[in-house]
C-alpha cells in the first residue's frame, strides 16, 4: 500500500475558511490546552505597552528618560513599541494594502509562489504554510508569504509577488528604512549592557546576516475559542519589527502565566520584539517572549513581521564581554543554520528551542 503522506501538505487556510462552517480536526487545540472551556482571549495588560520614541532614543542629549523606558521593558515584557522611527506613515500604509491585495488574489496566481519545490519538498521561502513534521501537529489558521530581503544581492525576485506592480518597489523601500530602524535600536540595547554601540550589529556576521520578510494572512474563523492563528513559540532571530494590522487584535503574548492580548496600534508604532538568538547573545540579560496569534470569528487580520536573524554560518554564542566568574555562559553555542532547523523542530511540538541549548 502506498504510504499516505498528505498531511505533511495541508491546503492553504484562505481557501479552507471560505468553504468550511467548522475547523477540520487537525486545526483544534488538544483538549488540555482550551484552559477547561475558557475563550481564548487573553487578559488586558496590566500597563500599556511600553512605548519608545526612537528620535530621542538616540539623541545626543536628553535621551534618558527613553533609556530608562527601554531598560524596563526588556527586563519586564522582551518587547516594546517604537515610535519617532521616521518611516512615512503613506509607507506603511502602502505595504499593508499591497500585502492584502496579494493575498485577496486567486490562488492559482498565489501559488506561482509557493513554498514547495514540485508541489511537495518545503523550503522557506514563497507563499503557503509553515513545515508539518508530525501526523498529530496542530496547524495554525494562517497562511504566509515568506521572503529573504537582506542582503539585497542574494534576494530570490522569482518568489516576490509581480502583482500588485507596486509590491517590490514597495518591498524594497520598506526594508531599506526598518534597517535603519534596527540598527539603532541594537546600538540602544548595546549602550546598554555597557558594550561597544556596534557590538550587537557585529553579531550578525558575514553581510550583517540575513532579513526575511514575513507577511501573515489570519482568515476569519469559525470557532476562535478553539483554534489558533499561530501557536505560542519565541522568534528564532535576534530582533524583530512587526507592522500590525491597525484595527484587528490578535497578538498575546505570555508573561507569568498569563495570556495577555496587545492591543491593535494605530499611531504607525512599530512593535519590537527579542528573539531568542539575542537571548543567547546577551547570556539571558535580554530575553525572547513566548507569544501566540488568536484567531477572530468575524474578521480577517494582516501583519508584516521583519525578522533580523545571524549569518546561517555564524555560530550563536554569549557575547564575551558580559561573561565572568560570576556570570558564566548560560548557553551553548550553536550554528544559526541548525538553530533555525531545531527551532522548526521544537515549534512543531509546541516547545521552546533554547530550552535545549541551556548548560
Amino acid at each position: 500500500m502506498a504510504d499516505d503522506s498528505s498531511w505533511t501538505l495541508p491546503g492553504t487556510v484562505q481557501e479552507l475558511a471560505a468553504t468550511v462552517q467548522e475547523p477540520p480536526s487537525r486545526y483544534l487545540l488538544p483538549e488540555q490546552d482550551r484552559l477547561g472551556g475558557q475563550q481564548l482571549a487573553g487578559a488586558e495588560m496590566p500597563e500599556p505597552v511600553p512605548t519608545i520614541d526612537l528620535r530621542r532614543l538616540l539623541a545626543s542629549d536628553g535621551a534618558g528618560e527613553e533609556v530608562a523606558k527601554l531598560r524596563s521593558a526588556l527586563q519586564s515584557w522582551g518587547f516594546f513599541l517604537v515610535t519617532g522611527h521616521g518611516i512615512e506613515a503613506s509607507l506603511m500604509n502602502a505595504m499593508t494594502a499591497a500585502s492584502r491585495e496579494f493575498f485577496r488574489q486567486p490562488l492559482e496566481q498565489k501559488l506561482e509562489y509557493s513554498n514547495l519545490i514540485e508541489g511537495k519538498q518545503w523550503q522557506l521561502e514563497g507563499y503557503g504554510n509553515d513545515p508539518v513534521k508530525t501526523q498529530d501537529q496542530v496547524l495554525d489558521w494562517s497562511d504566509r508569504l515568506h521572503l529573504r530581503v537582506e542582503p539585497e544581492d542574494e534576494r530570490n525576485l522569482a518568489r516576490w509577488p509581480g502583482h500588485p506592480e507596486s509590491f517590490r518597489d514597495l518591498l524594497h523601500e520598506y526594508t531599506l528604512n526598518c534597517k535603519r530602524v534596527k540598527d539603532g535600536i541594537l546600538r540602544a540595547m548595546a549602550k546598554l549592557l555597557e558594550l561597544d554601540e556596534d557590538c550587537l550589529i557585529n553579531q550578525f556576521g558575514n553581510k550583517q546576516g540575513s532579513t526575511y520578510a514575513r507577511f501573515n494572512y489570519y482568515p476569519a474563523c469559525p470557532r476562535p475559542d478553539l483554534v489558533l492563528g499561530i501557536r505560542p513559540h519565541s522568534d528564532v532571530c535576534v530582533l524583530t519589527l512587526l507592522l500590525m494590522d491597525k484595527d484587528v487584535g490578535g497578538l498575546q503574548v505570555l508573561r507569568d502565566g498569563t495570556w495577555y492580548g496587545v492591543p491593535p496600534v494605530r499611531d504607525y508604532a512599530l512593535l519590537v520584539n527579542v528573539g531568542v538568538s539575542m537571548e543567547i547573545m546577551t547570556n539571558g540579560i535580554f530575553w525572547g517572549p513566548v507569544h501566540r496569534v488568536v484567531t477572530n470569528s468575524a474578521k480577517e487580520r494582516i501583519s508584516l513581521a521583519m525578522f533580523y536573524a545571524a549569518d546561517l554560518e555564524k555560530e550563536i554564542e554569549p557575547i564575551a564581554e558580559l561573561l565572568d566568574e560570576k556570570q558564566p555562559a548560560r548557553y551553548k553555542k550553536i550554528k544559526c543554520k541548525d538553530f533555525v532547523a531545531a527551532h522548526y523542530e521544537h515549534f512543531s511540538k509546541r516547545e521552546r528551542v533554547i530550552e535545549s541549548l541551556k548548560i
